[in-house]
């Protein structure tokens, strides 16, 4: 990870991948901004994990290569982060819902404003670098700026006549093809890549094989640009990519005594559960250079998305397998042992159609007002999403240990329903150079958002039933500023405004999750030793959860949206990074970050509550002042280093450490047991490459290099365990 890498504004041109020359340009004509040299005067935390140090490790899971960011919280699932769970400075992770997720540029998540879970990823094997911003510059991006945002970056388009062929093999099963070929001319220029990932899948189903994988992934992407001597100079993107996948993924897991005797078992009532999606995207970029000093950029884009998860619920199973009431645990343990027959259970087609689409338009302006510099950015966004929910369940009987079917339960009205979104934003940005030491970033963000939930009495939908629109709008400020002390030492603070939309689920009069959000910290930098030190505090006015079956709300409800109240979130972020040079040319490059988190409900909920029917509580099931925040670590550390020969061969290690995490709002009250926590995780990956040519390389990877296995979740239903020790070989030859 580089360890202070662009500026927000340079962040955002890299996200623009219509016109990489045009903005390097660009960025040559202000002092402050976007070279290595002026990286200790960034003002807010951003973080860049660049296609070299993808290649370290050959990662094919963003929950691998995002921990080593600081700031960070990471709840794996299905051990190939085919769906990850990503929170930023105590943002709830779940489904990385509440982070701005972006590709490109543009966001990526199904439907962004009305139903934000991120349940398409872009598979992490064809990327080609992946930033992370936090603090006021988060504001430029929107709308979730309670936390930060996530913009992947996918393959350039090569600017003369180049490709790589890249092979994996390995244990489970897992095999993968990653290739691309494109080129350039001073006018045109395209890009044709795919990545194909196969795998058996490391948990066995009993009396059902295992939980295999099949993703397909394709991109496409071409280039017009005017002559270099234009007087207008300007560039044309087009970006298409499909991809689809099944995979043998279940909400199942296991009970304790279950999961410490396999861990990667998984019950056989679970053996149809399967995921099943299709994902397309069509991305125009246009950029124009109206003046030196004067640049404008559209982006269009329209993403569908199509997943039918066929899921088996069995309620409180799990939990009764887990009691102490040994009649009640027996019967359990039979059942999922496939032992007992059980009958009349849902296995639920969660079938849903995504579509997001809109124009996002930003003009950057370099002037002087005297002696101070200005880069000034505006930006406006339309966009309108929508996900439609058909889910019929069908029931099914366990007999003798074999699932036999019974009928289809045609979807109540909370599974057969429209939900909509139409939203409105606009930002403004002035990046001000006060003299040679000091940088002033003021933003300014203005969100407006409509949304409409539709329910259906029946399948034909001719019969509408209950209804709900939302209507929220929010002035988002933000201010940052760096003081530059010396060459090595840098100061930085900023504050600004936390805003996360709350879904269509809301009902009218919801209010969005609101925070105010403070940063300050230092940088050094003498170029051989790096290091950077932040604290982070967000004090939130209405913390909302949008609740799911992957994480329900402390209500139980698994759609809508729950609102937590007032809560506060604080913490420290450190990075340091350096590179020693050995003996003869050999080098050891050193990176390790931390990050400390301490976040909790202040305000007891009966005073929100109390007469308000939005909140639609239980009074047992209140929030108290204290209570802590679920999924959300204290401590989290990696560290990495490598042995670079400086010729054939290089060794990379890399170590990571995750606290136990409590997975209900009441672990502060006392009393709580094993079952209302996760387990702390030391896990420990490891690479090794081996250059046959200067285009031909060969490694060997092993992920879990010591075989480390605990319980990493409790959600939705049972434990379950990160990925075991898994060895691959592959080779990459670039041409």
């Amino acid at each position: 990870m580089t360890l202070f890498p662009r500026s927000p504004l340079a962040f955002a041109l890299a996200a623009l991948t219509a016109m990489p020359s045009l903005a390097e340009e660009r960025l040559e004509t202000v002092s402050v901004i976007g070279d290595p040299e002026s990286i200790s005067s960034l003002p807010g935390s951003a973080h860049l994990i660049d296609a070299d140090e993808l290649a370290e490790f050959e990662f094919v899971d963003i929950n691998r290569i995002l921990r080593s960011v600081p700031g960070v919280y990471l709840l794996e699932e299905d051990g190939y982060g085919l769906r990850p769970n990503i929170g930023i400075r105590g943002a709830q992770g779940g489904r990385s819902g509440k982070i701005s997720l972006m590709e490109d540029g543009v966001l990526i998540a199904p439907a962004p404003y009305s139903a934000p879970e991120a349940y398409y990823f872009p598979s992490a094997g064809r990327l080609d670098a992946i930033e992370v911003l936090k603090g006021p510059a988060a504001l430029l991006y929107g709308p979730f700026t309670v936390g930060g945002a996530v913009n992947m970056l996918s393959t350039p388009i090569p600017e003369s006549p180049a490709g790589i062929v890249q092979l994996e093999a390995g244990e489970y099963g897992e095999a993968r093809l990653h290739s691309y070929y494109g080129t350039s001319t001073e006018n045109t220029g395209w890009l044709l890549e795919t990545q194909q990932q196969y795998a058996d899948g490391f948990r066995s189903i009993d009396r059902a094989g295992s939980a295999d994988i099949a993703k397909e992934d394709y991109l496409l992407k071409g280039r017009l640009r005017s002559d270099a001597d234009a007087t207008y100079r300007q560039q044309l993107d087009i970006k298409l990519q499909y991809s689809e996948e099944e995979s043998g993924m279940s909400y199942l897991g296991l009970s304790d005594a279950d999961l410490n005797d396999d861990p990667n078992r998984r019950y056989g009532i679970s053996a149809l559960d399967e995921m099943q999606n299709r994902h397309s995207t069509v991305q125009l970029n246009h950029s124009i250079e109206l003046d030196e000093g004067f640049t404008l950029h559209t982006q269009a884009y329209y993403n569908k998305f199509k997943r039918d998860w066929f899921k088996v619920s069995l309620g409180g199973l799990i939990d009764d397998a887990n009691s102490d009431n040994e009649t009640v645990a027996a019967s359990a343990q039979a059942i999922l042992d496939g032992q007992q027959d059980y009958r009349d259970f849902g296995i639920k087609h969660n079938n849903r159609e995504y579509e997001s689409k809109g124009i996002q338009v930003s003009a950057d302006w370099l002037f002087n007002t005297g002696s101070i510099n200005h880069e000034l950015t505006l930006g406006l966004r339309r966009h309108w999403d929508e996900v439609d929910r058909y889910q019929p369940v069908e029931i099914y009987d366990q007999i003798n240990g074999q699932l036999v079917f019974d009928r289809v339960e045609l979807p109540s009205p909370s599974n057969n329903r429209i939900e909509e979104a139409d939203a409105t934003s606009f930002f403004i940005s002035d990046d001000i150079q006060l003299g040679n030491k000091l940088t002033l970033t003021a933003v300014l963000r203005y969100e407006d958002l409509e949304t409409q939930q539709q329910r259906y009495n029946d399948a034909q939908r001719t019969e509408k039933g209950s209804d709900r629109s939302n209507q929220v709008d929010e002035w988002l400020p933000g201010l940052g500023l760096v003081y530059q002390v010396s060459e090595q030492w840098g100061l930085l603070a900023g504050v600004h405004r936390g805003f996360a939309p709350p879904g269509a689920g809301a009902k009218n009069g919801q209010g969005p999750e609101l925070s105010t959000n403070y940063e300050w910290g230092a940088r050094f930098d003498n170029g051989t030793l790096a290091a950077e030190l932040i604290a982070f505090y967000s004090d939130y006015e209405n913390a909302v959860q949008n609740c799911s079956v992957a994480v329900s709300c402390p209500n139980g409800a698994e759609s809508g949206t729950f609102q937590l109240g007032e809560a506060e979130i604080k913490g420290l972020e450190a990075a340091l990074g350096s590179e020693w040079v050995l003996a003869n040319g050999w080098t050891l490059p050193v990176r390790a970050t931390y990050t400390y988190t301490d976040a909790e409900v202040t305000e007891d909920q009966d005073s929100l509550c109390n007469g308000d029917p939005l909140c639609d509580v239980n009074p047992e099931e209140l929030l108290l002042a204290g209570d802590n925040l679920v999924y959300l670590p204290e401590n989290v550390f990696a560290v990495s280093a490598g042995l670079d020969s400086g010729a054939a061969w290089r060794l990379n290690l890399t170590a990571a450490y995750q606290d136990e995490m409590c997975v209900n709002t009441r672990c502060n009250r006392g009393g709580a047991n094993q079952f209302d926590y996760t387990e702390s995780l030391w896990v420990v990956d490891a690479a090794a490459h081996y250059d046959f040519s200067a285009d031909l390389t060969g490694y060997l990877k092993v992920d879990n290099l010591f075989d480390e296995q605990v319980i990493i979740s409790r959600s939705p239903e049972g434990a379950r365990a990160n990925r075991p020790r898994a060895a691959t070989v592959g080779i990459k030859y670039i041409f």
